[in-house]
């Protein structure tokens, strides 16, 4: 591959990192250019470890046959019990110090990496191994070098102007990977930690501290039924487990019901519901309830099967003017709702023990519901609020709902409404 080629591809690869094209697509395209200047390319898998809650990174394919694997995939977590990564010609490099490593799959004594065998079978004869490290200030978590390799069908392997080609210009192509894979951590912090909603916020420039809009919300909060005793009376390590069964369960039904999560402060969940008719975010918030119930029913039946603690929970919704954005200091912001209307919502949902309801909604919440919405919720009477400077009427479901089925149907058919 001529230099003027090379240089030309170099910029390719500068220029479609910028404009943000996916890494598939990026592997792809300079896989299919590399073809075309006369480069004998037969496969390529480029590999980057990342920061998520899940797995530990990303690879990414291209073959010059097509198949049915997927060109985009998540691996992880790796390490030393992994027999898959101990065996893979990766694994090896990093152990030796190697940043280079070149094979040739005829030889029986390759064939003891993983996928090696499998390569020679598909008809490929050499295999181009690199890893590219990013050094320590370069790193990020786990993100600390990117993994490659390149495999030709020559039976003499790759020529020495292929390989030359091949040092130029994957390190380019392992900066765009990496740049590409910083702004995905970004977006994956930014929605695990502050929330889908508030996470685009920020990402679209609203980081100001004071920067706040005053918007009418549903809101909700939630917390465990005598989560401190139950945490008391298990194995301490049990206990993150516990929380975590029960909060992914609120968390998995306000998200299924189009709501954001605010915060988690121990046991409980501040989310929030909001749409142009609010009306519709009152009852994708009693949506978000119901599936909350059938969650929990799920959780209890698996974690009472394995003898684990289970529990209950307790719902509180209400409607009002709050305020949403960052709040705190320059060094550390919280993006979040504040107002009365949240003081509101969490001390009636503390209300829940004393009327023995797991849902308590306010009068707010119920006034602005359709009639037949309005038909599924009744009076538990009327409450002084603990620092609320004013008595309100509560309100919970028709509790005929948990027995009469032609009732509980009907319910659930105006929820999905």
């Amino acid at each position: 591959m001529e230099l003027a080629t090379r240089v030309g591809l170099m910029n390719w690869l500068v220029s479609q990192g910028l404009t943000g094209l996916p890494e598939n697509d990026l592997i792809r395209g300079f896989c299919e250019r590399c073809c075309a200047a006369g480069l004998d390319l037969s496969r390529a898998l480029v590999a980057i470890d990342t920061l998520h809650p899940i797995f530990e990174g990303r690879g990414f394919r291209w073959n010059d046959i097509e198949g049915n694997e997927s060109d985009r995939f998540e691996y992880g977590p790796t390490g030393e019990n992994d027999e898959g990564w101990r065996q893979s010609i990766f694994y090896h490099m990093l152990a030796n110090g190697h940043d280079e490593m070149r094979l040739d799959l005829a030889d029986p004594d390759v064939l003891r990496f993983s996928r090696m065998p499998e390569l020679l079978e598909r008809g490929h004869k050499h295999l181009l191994g690199l890893v590219h490290r990013f050094g320590e200030t370069g790193a990020l978590g786990q993100m600390d070098c990117l993994y490659s390799y390149w495999v030709t069908r020559r039976a003499d392997g790759f020529e020495d102007k292929e390989l030359e080609a091949l040092r130029d210009l994957v390190p380019v192509l392992g900066l765009v990977v990496k740049s590409a894979q910083q702004v995905d951590i970004v977006r994956t912090l930014g929605r695990v930690y502050l929330g889908r909603d508030a996470s685009e916020r920020v990402l679209h420039g609203k980081i100001s501290r004071g920067v706040t809009e005053q918007i009418k919300a549903v809101l909700w909060f939630s917390d465990l039924r005598g989560s401190t005793g139950i945490a008391e009376s298990i194995e301490p390590d049990e206990i993150i487990p516990f929380l975590n069964d029960y909060a992914q369960a609120a968390i998995d039904a306000v998200h299924d019901s189009g709501g954001d999560v605010l915060k988690l402060i121990g046991d409980g969940v501040l989310a929030m519901f909001t749409a142009e008719n609010l009306s519709q975010a009152k009852r994708a918030a009693l949506r978000a309830e119901h599936r909350f119930r059938l969650n929990m029913i799920a959780l209890n039946a698996s974690r009472g099967a394995e003898g684990r603690a289970v529990t209950s929970a307790y719902v509180g919704l209400h409607v009002g003017e709050v305020f949403y954005g960052n709040i705190g200091h320059d060094d550390r912001l919280d993006f979040t709702v504040v107002g009365p209307a949240v003081n509101e919502v969490s001390r009636i949902a503390s209300m829940c023990g004393s009327v023995d309801r797991e849902l308590l909604v306010s009068a707010a919440f119920r006034d602005g519901l359709d009639t037949a919405g309005r038909h599924y919720l009744v009076s538990t009477g009327r409450f002084a609020l603990r620092g609320i400077g004013r008595a309100q009427d509560l309100y919970t479901l028709e509790p005929a709902i948990a027995t009469d089925e032609v009732l509980a149907g009907q319910y659930e058919r105006y929820l999905k409404s």
